[in-house]
């Protein structure tokens, strides 16, 4: 699959898989649209066969060079000039190109409308540090439909989330790659999504999804806090000190200036207990807080005294298929 878009368009939202090799420049394409606007259709048409004149040997070898199939699907924001053009050259080239119709403006409706028909959610909640991620991969072992929002977005969903971990994908990309995942499944069995906040680090989880997350029915973990901040000192105790008091920052005002202040001291003291401790207290309200707010048809609370993801999701899935 080629995307034949400029690369700010092409870094902004792509097809997963697709691979961009662009008719034109940014620069090069904000040139044709300037002239389109001022002069006309025809200027712009004549700019853009000066352009591309020189490139089209490179474009052929560029496709060769991927090396991996004689097939090609192309596509570019609307399945006009840019992918037509190419696809022709492409084809003269000898091979065998298809034109996405429509083209990535039809697959971002798709996209949409994915999100907004209805799914049958099952919410998993509980305090930080429950490990509602462990327990969204044993999920997925034991054979059920799984999105797991923070994978995708790449970030763990608090101040703390995304330390460790690579830039997030944009807003758009993170909606083309949960709906690469949602694809896959059948909206009318069972979907389990964590309970997470509409954003996600910098992502957005899109408005007609996270909607029909508020009120779906809702598993909240009650998970001892000495467990909860024994899972939390292995997942993070192995951070810098700079990273961990950076992330302390974003929520200086939150956690109140004393409270910030003795955090600050206890990531110098090396003191992972008090520094968990300090900000479990606040997350832990924030929750509770926010699960008072939901308008959930059902809020199940759930006792687990042990710290074992396949376990408690054996519990969930039997619960489910009583």
């Amino acid at each position: 699959m080629i995307d034949v878009r400029a690369p700010k368009e092409f870094t902004k939202g792509h097809i997963a898989g697709a691979i961009n090799i662009p008719l034109f420049k940014d620069e090069e394409r904000a040139e044709i649209g300037t002239l389109y606007k001022q002069k006309g259709r025809n200027d712009a048409f004549l700019k853009g066969l000066e352009i591309v004149g020189p490139k089209m040997e490179g474009f052929v070898r560029e496709l060769q060079n991927q090396g991996q199939t004689n097939k090609v699907l192309v596509h570019c924001w609307r399945g006009g000039m840019r992918s037509q053009s190419m696809a022709m050259l492409w084809q003269m080239a000898g091979f065998e190109v298809s034109v996405l119709q429509g083209g990535y403006k039809a697959y971002r409706q798709q996209v949409q409308a994915t999100f907004a028909q209805k799914w049958d959610l099952r919410m998993i909640g509980g305090s930080t540090g429950c490990g509602k991620t462990d327990i969204l991969k044993s999920l997925r072992k034991l054979g059920q439909q799984v999105l797991d929002l923070e994978a995708v977005a790449n970030h763990r969903g608090s101040a703390f989330g995304g330390i460790g971990l690579d830039k997030q994908p944009s807003v758009e990309q993170f909606e083309n790659d949960c709906f690469e995942i949602l694809r896959q499944y059948d909206a009318q069995k069972p979907l389990w999504v964590e309970d997470e906040s509409h954003s996600i680090g910098s992502v957005y989880i899109p408005s007609p999804f996270w909607e029909q997350m508020k009120v779906a029915p809702t598993y909240v973990l009650d998970i001892p806090f000495s467990l909860r901040a024994e899972r939390l000192i292995k997942e993070y105790g192995s951070y810098s000190k700079e990273d961990v008091s950076k992330a302390l920052g974003k929520i200086k005002k939150r956690l109140g200036g004393k409270s910030y202040q003795d955090a600050l001291a206890a990531v110098e003291a090396d003191d992972p207990n008090k520094l968990i401790s300090l900000t479990l207290a606040y997350y832990d309200k924030a929750y509770r807080y926010a699960l008072s707010k939901r308008k959930t048809s059902a809020k199940h609370h759930l006792n687990i005294n042990v710290d074992q993801p396949s376990q408690t999701a054996q519990l969930l899935l039997n619960l489910n298929t009583k």
